[in-house]
């Protein structure tokens, strides 16, 4: 099989010729400190993986007096191009810091402006002031927020130039200047997860306000999606996980929410991956139920989240892919090439019987060996169905 077939087989729940192994994101700091600094494309062929290919474009509603915005130079991570209009105008400018790149980005509209600081290191960038102050700010973005389409034929464009070579995967549109696929997770970006989190119990009712206003921008993304050529498309984020929020919060605040964006996704013909960075376990059959095609990253409790791979496998292995599992943290750095290889056999082994599985690393990483990258893939490609 070339490397698409044998991902989509899996993602079919279906038997492949071999273990198919990938990574998510593979960040610039890791591709600048241990590679020299190849593109993204060569790290696939230099270590060994199948390879995926992220592709995001959106383009705006003429007709809707939209425009990309002018601000824009270019993209950072899970960013795509921001849409604007003349009721909704993004600034920004660059702050001194000693420490941190710092960008304090404004939101103008006729009713009021809106203001966040985004702050970055050499490995990530974090949002260091809530865009979401006081509660009437969600007034504004649902009045004015834009809502990006698809840009279908850049999509098709690259998924056609891509061929065989591996996987073409995009994501659900995040908010604009910082934010995640799924509903809830775009919120905490927004209000702050913690702050998020206490508005559950002391006003329920403006929260579902909330989600109910950035669902329905993603719902519109989703069906402007319809024709484009993807094989995977993400939702979710690890706010939604068990080690952030408790069952009954997802319950409530995300599973109605993003169980809809799935079933437009499906609607529209695409596939939908729902990523959950962290604990999973309590949770499992909750997110299988919103009905995803495919669900990661089964992080296991060595870093940080809960998750015993066999035995997800029993519970959900029957309703969808899953993707990930590998301790990335201890088996790709300080440690031998033997160990590595043992780790991949022991995802083979829990979570490979009769197919459905993709071997991946739970989450992207930033250090990482090449060497043992190198083996984690040669173990992969040895484990035959």
């Amino acid at each position: 099989m070339t490397s698409k077939q044998r991902m989509l087989a899996a993602i079919e729940r279906k038997i492949p010729d071999r273990l198919p192994v990938t990574t998510h994101h593979v960040m610039p700091y890791f591709l600048n400190k241990y590679m020299d600094g190849i593109l993204r494309e060569d790290f696939f062929d230099q270590l060994g993986l199948d390879p995926i290919l992220w592709s995001v474009h959106h383009k705006p509603d003429e007709t809707r007096l939209e425009y990309y915005d002018p601000t824009q130079k270019e993209l950072d991570f899970l960013e795509a191009e921001r849409i604007s209009t003349d009721k909704w105008r993004i600034f920004f400018e660059n702050i001194p810091d000693p420490e941190y790149s710092t960008t304090r980005y404004w939101i103008t509209t006729p009713k009021g402006r809106l203001t966040t600081l985004i702050q970055a290191n050499q490995y990530t960038a974090w949002v260091a002031e809530t865009l979401i102050k006081e509660k009437k700010d969600i007034n504004i973005i649902g009045e004015y927020v834009t809502t990006p389409k698809c840009d279908v034929d850049t999509v098709n464009r690259e998924v056609e130039e891509y061929g065989e070579r591996g996987l073409v995967r995009g994501h659900i549109c995040c908010f604009d200047i910082y934010g995640q696929p799924g509903t809830w997770q775009d919120a905490c970006c927004l209000v702050g997860t913690e702050k998020l989190i206490m508005a559950t119990f002391d006003d329920s009712k403006w929260v579902h306000e909330l989600l109910q206003i950035l669902k329905l921008r993603k719902k519109g993304y989703i069906e402007s999606m319809k024709g484009a050529r993807y094989d995977i498309n993400e939702l979710g984020g690890g706010d939604a996980s068990t080690t952030v929020i408790s069952p009954a919060i997802f319950q409530e605040f995300v599973a109605p929410y993003d169980s809809e964006l799935i079933a437009v996704a499906h609607e529209a013909g695409q596939r939908i991956v729902y990523h959950t960075c962290g604990g999973m376990m309590p949770i499992l059959e909750d997110i299988a139920a919103m009905k995803p095609d495919v669900m990661e990253t089964f992080t296991p409790p060595g870093i940080g989240a809960d998750v015993h791979l066999g035995e997800a496998k029993k519970r959900i292995g029957d309703k969808v892919c899953m993707i990930g599992g590998f301790d990335q943290g201890h088996f790709l750095q300080n440690c031998t090439p033997e160990e590595t290889r043992a780790e991949v056999r022991r995802c083979f082994e829990e979570a490979g019987k009769n197919g459905g599985y993709i071997l991946a690393p739970s989450d992207h990483f930033f250090d990482a060996e090449p060497e043992l990258i190198r083996a984690f893939a040669d173990e992969a490609r040895k484990c035959i169905y």
